[in-house]
């Protein structure tokens, strides 16, 4: 009687003291780390290079989950807006209930993670990083039920992002018929030491974020195809041909820190190994995670620069894309190796894809543009994204000068003619102008 007298004191102690226990309720600085959603991004970057997903598609990896983020913490700051009725097709997300007490902070990391678990292979990876935030919030003194109550509403909020995704008409891209190959002389074809097919030729049909169509920004026509040596497109052909061979170190420092090609294949002899490199979006993204950390930006700013910036650069690759399969312009190094050398190599290894318009020029203006809108044009900074896959860091005055140094290095590296890269830069300002007067957070 005593053993039982005994253990239920203690029992009726251990209840007090739970029940009696003081939670913080000045949490919000901690739940709102945006070390998280950096590591957080971070992590999609490394699992989309290992997982080698194509530049369009993984701007789509990208700027679902900045989107879900950006829904469930907005609630943090009622001067922020939602997206609903400024994006496509995109339903109004279920708000958090009201007298609920929320970490919104919670919320949006949550958001980010399990959104972005939906657009990989790897999912096994990004498990690995939810455990490691789920263990970050273990360190916390929040009341249990809130860090609950925020993860669910973070994991709803994913939910109806992905939801949305699914009309797209991406998977139903998947099915669609491959590009074919003809043998006009103008046409694009399939380069060395690969020789893979075109890539995404059906990505116009992708639904656009902002932009009303993917060809709402059509760039002039290329230059017309001509081996006549008194012709513009011959000139434009020689002048990649000469700029290649006397590259100087700078420029093909340029052009190596810029590459961006998700899957290189090396060739040595009659030895094939492949290396995997960081999308030219993912870039991007990178400069993203810059330019917040080095301006201290707020955790709803942090959310806003990467839902601007990773739609302006799905709506580029979408609007990019479209002109590429239409003009379906010949790559330099065909033309070369056919017509002048048959010997020559360019810089760097020929993507797999028409060459109008060159994709970084559209999509870099086009991030440019945004962060520009955010920061301010002077904002200057040392982009150290390349430093872990063994190139330099390179430092710029501006967004724009970034852009326009990734746009010209497309021609040092010999995998576009001139006229792309400009036309592609108008195309990419353009674009981004217009999805910043577009899209309003506040």
């Amino acid at each position: 009687m005593k053993v039982l007298l005994r253990l239920s004191f203690v029992l009726i102690v251990t209840l007090s003291f739970w029940s009696c226990k003081s939670y913080d309720t000045d949490y919000k600085d901690a739940t709102s780390n945006t070390d998280f959603i950096h590591l957080s991004m971070k992590k999609l970057t490394d699992i989309i290079i290992h997982d080698i997903f194509s530049p369009p598609v993984a701007s789509r990896n990208y700027v679902y989950p900045s989107i879900a983020a950006y829904e469930a913490g907005r609630w943090m700051d009622s001067s922020y807006v939602s997206l609903t009725g400024q994006l496509t097709d995109m339903p109004t997300i279920t708000p958090p209930r009201e007298g609920e007490e929320y970490a919104f902070g919670i919320s949006a990391t949550t958001a980010m993670i399990k959104t972005a678990k939906h657009f990989i292979f790897s999912e096994d990876k990004m498990d690995e990083h939810i455990k490691d935030y789920l263990k970050y919030l273990d360190t916390l003194n929040v009341d249990p039920a809130i860090i609950k109550r925020s993860i669910a509403y973070g994991e709803r909020v994913s939910g109806e992002i992905i939801a949305w995704s699914d009309g797209d008409n991406y998977k139903q891209s998947r099915s669609f018929p491959k590009f074919s190959v003809t043998d006009e002389d103008k046409r694009w074809k399939p380069t060395p030491p690969m020789y893979h097919e075109g890539i995404e030729p059906h990505w116009k049909d992708i639904r656009p974020f902002v932009i009303e169509s993917a060809d709402q920004f059509t760039p002039e026509v290329p230059t017309e195809f001509s081996m006549d040596k008194n012709s513009t497109f011959y000139k434009e052909l020689m002048e990649v041909y000469d700029v290649v061979n006397n590259l100087n170190e700078e420029q093909r420092e340029i052009a190596s820190f810029w590459d961006c090609n998700p899957y290189v294949m090396n060739v040595t002899g009659h030895v094939m190994h492949a290396s995997k490199k960081i999308t030219p979006g993912g870039h991007w993204i990178g400069i993203t995670k810059i330019a917040c950390e080095d301006s201290n930006a707020s955790f709803m700013k942090t959310l806003e620069s990467y839902a601007l910036t990773s739609i302006a650069l799905a709506d580029g690759f979408i609007a990019c894309w479209d002109e590429k399969y239409r003009s379906n312009l010949i790559r330099p190094e065909t033309v070369i190796n056919e017509h002048i050398d048959k010997d020559w190599l360019p810089t760097l290894q020929t993507p797999p894809f028409p060459e109008y318009t060159s994709g970084h020029s559209v999509i870099s203006t086009a991030a440019a543009a945004a962060l520009t809108s955010i920061y301010g044009n002077d904002f200057s900074f040392d982009d150290d994204t390349e430093l872990e896959y063994g190139l330099t860091m390179r430092s710029f005055p501006s967004f724009y000068a970034a852009s326009q140094e990734a746009a010209v290095s497309r021609l040092y590296g010999g995998i576009h003619y001139r006229p792309a890269i400009d036309n592609g830069v108008t195309q990419g300002k353009k674009l981004g102008d217009y999805v910043v007067a577009n899209l309003k957070f506040k």
